[in-house]
């Protein structure tokens, strides 16, 4: 709770996920419209990859071995645009830096051991958790909760939604985040994938717009 936790350093706050290309565009521009695109991103886009990626940083962290090293690096490699892998190894920069201040654990050392390179967070908070004894699916579904939650706080920001109506989308999505959750547990590395495609746009175009309130 404390690791996704809005109030963690992560700066999670500063990034929209392409959400704010989507609302100038109009692809977003109220509450059923901003619920439809994330139902799709957390069901069949980069929430998705993020949670199987979690999934095998988990296991990998505890099983040893190269799998930790491959891991990080696909997860690193993943990112669909600059911004979305800024978004993903700051975040999870930031995120190692923190936890090994605050909650040490062998398995962050190791994780820097056996890979010098960015470190997407979804990989950060899986190696975390797992040096730490935290369940798996527990961990796996805070996540999501943590990214849903933040996709909506920057929805009720741009559109601009009242308080109430984030907390109704936030309602409405915590079944497809429950369902990404449980298909990501059974998934392999290679079963991983988006067809996301208007939402990688969002993540690649945002950096062109006049005006932008996010870093993506």
């Amino acid at each position: 709770m404390a690791w996704l936790s809005p109030a963690y350093p992560v700066g999670a706050f500063s990034y929209s996920s392409g959400i704010e290309w989507a609302v100038e565009t109009g692809d977003i521009k109220d509450a059923e419209t901003l619920r439809r695109w994330l139902a799709t991103v957390i069901g069949e886009g980069g929430a998705f990859c993020d949670a199987v990626l979690l999934v095998h940083a988990h296991r990998a962290a505890l099983a040893g071995g190269k799998a930790l090293h491959d891991v990080a690096e696909l997860a690193a490699a993943f990112a669909p645009s600059r911004e979305r892998h800024l978004e993903t190894t700051a975040q999870g920069r930031a995120f190692v830096e923190a936890t090994r201040a605050a909650w040490p654990c062998d398995a962050l050392d190791r994780l820097l051991a056996v890979w010098d390179g960015a470190i997407a967070y979804p990989v950060a908070v899986g190696v975390a958790a797992a040096g730490h004894g935290i369940a798996l699916d527990a961990t796996l579904n805070a996540y999501l909760h943590a990214l849903t939650a933040n996709m909506i706080s920057a929805g009720v920001r741009l559109i601009p939604l009242g308080q109430t109506d984030g907390q109704r989308v936030l309602a409405a999505l915590e079944p497809v985040a429950a369902a990404t959750a449980a298909r990501a547990l059974a998934a392999s590395l290679d079963d991983m994938g988006s067809a996301t495609v208007r939402a990688d746009m969002a993540s690649m175009l945002h950096e062109t717009q006049y005006t932008r309130l996010f870093r993506s």
